[in-house]
């Protein structure tokens, strides 16, 4: 198939508009190049799947979930997927995001600078 599947795009729009407050906790703080110059867009379809955060230089993806992924197994897969695409997956829970930014913000640091 050539050219932007327009199905996975306006889904894309509309999770960007309802994002959760912890995505869009994390989003101001690693939008506009915050992280080392690092460049994220958010909600950006891969393959068949949407992406919360990606940095396309770095091939590095950041998943912000909440307990409906708790053990996932669909979650795996995806994974599994997006790493034969030659991506790093990172996720991290709300609460995680919410209570522990500084946190958050340091691990993916630290995951940019090994890649």
């Amino acid at each position: 198939m050539r050219g932007p599947d327009r199905k996975a795009t306006g889904i894309a729009r509309r999770l960007r508009i309802n994002q959760t407050d912890a995505e869009t906790a994390l989003w101001n703080r690693i939008r506009n190049r915050q992280i080392d110059g690092h460049k994220f867009v958010r909600q950006m379809p891969i393959d068949k799947y949407i992406c919360d955060f990606v940095c396309r230089e770095r091939l590095l993806i950041i998943e912000v979930d909440g307990g409906q992924h708790n053990e996932s197994a669909a979650d795996v897969i995806r994974d599994r997927r997006l790493s034969e695409e030659g991506y790093k997956v990172l996720r991290f829970w709300n609460n995680d995001v919410l209570g522990n930014i500084d946190g958050v913000l340091e691990v993916i640091q630290t995951t940019l600078s090994a890649l």
